[in-house]
């Protein structure tokens, strides 16, 4: 027997209507074609499934079956068609993001908080243990958006700009590279320095100065949280690079001191990267417009940071 969603619908408006002719009608086909329509599936069937003489019309044994199966199966297909039609006019779908940039989770969670006001029916996920893979995992549609500091082109991605930063120097205010105007590679030699759990070849501070003048600290302790990181400064334990909207609330505090990367200061750029395909998605598009708004609003000290 070869079943069709349209023998369920059928099987169902006729038992919901009592009779063909009112079936046909909320079927929007004529009552000869609904009538051929059920004798081809009962011939199918070998069954009859409608008592014929009975009004309103009643379903056989066999017609209870199928009328149970259309009543489990069609309202799942109409569920799933309205999902379909809620991403295809872009008011639903799936936002899995990945960060690179391991500072960004304080950022990130205002412009989240925003967006799901906006965009209730979006599915978002932030999937922290992709942060070394991500640009990779975009591709293989396992995530959808990278936050990421290093727009590697790649076929099939775009890197949408965010805003510019500058990772600075963080230490505390009885740390005698305190009395300094900037801090150099040299002046990380006889200092633990305390990061966040990644890769250093993503670290600004190996990336950006370390690396490239061969100095190694004396220790490189990883620390999960910011505000963990500046309780340690804070102690002078050690010191931490970090970007400056970061720390745009202990400027002015008496127990710290921030300092520029060398006395030219370096700049990086924070970058969205998506699928080429999603870019123009009007929830993709949205994102990365609360995104740089909030951005600003964090670097002028007025944006709503979360810290965990």
């Amino acid at each position: 027997m070869h079943l069709e969603f349209r023998h369920l619908r059928t099987i169902k408006a006729i038992h919901e209507a009592g009779g063909l002719a009112r079936a046909a009608d909320r079927l929007n086909i004529t009552q000869s074609a609904l009538s051929h329509q059920v004798k081809g599936l009962e011939d199918q069937a070998g069954l009859e499934l409608f008592v014929r003489r009975s009004k309103p019309l009643k379903l056989s044994a066999a017609g209870m079956k199928l009328l149970a199966l259309a009543e489990d199966v069609l309202p799942r297909i109409e569920a799933l068609e309205a999902e379909f039609a809620n991403i295809e006019d872009g008011t639903a779908g799936r936002l899995h993001i990945a960060i690179e940039c391991h500072a960004c989770f304080d950022w990130l969670m205002p412009v989240l908080d925003q967006f799901r006001k906006v965009w209730p029916e979006i599915d978002v996920d932030i999937r922290m243990r992709l942060a070394f893979g991500a640009l990779p995992a975009l591709m293989k549609e396992e995530v959808d958006l990278v936050i990421s500091s290093d727009p590697d082109p790649i076929d099939g991605a775009t890197f949408v700009p965010l805003f510019d930063y500058a990772p600075m120097c963080v230490m505390s205010a009885k740390n005698p590279l305190a009395a300094k105007a900037f801090v150099e590679a040299e002046d990380f030699r006889d200092q633990t320095l305390f990061t966040y759990p990644m890769d250093r070849a993503r670290l600004d501070v190996f990336k950006e100065l370390l690396t490239p003048a061969g100095v190694e600290p004396s220790h490189v302790r990883q620390v999960e949280l910011t505000d963990v990181i500046l309780m340690l400064v804070a102690s002078n334990r050690g010191v931490a690079v970090m970007p400056d909207w970061v720390m745009r609330d202990i400027r002015d505090h008496p127990d710290y001191a921030v300092r520029p990367l060398t006395a030219t200061g370096r700049t990086r750029r924070l970058y969205a990267a998506v699928r080429d395909d999603d870019a123009t998605k009007p929830y993709m598009a949205n994102l990365i417009r609360i995104a740089k708004t909030e951005a600003v609003k964090l670097q002028r000290g007025g944006g709503g940071g979360y810290r965990r």
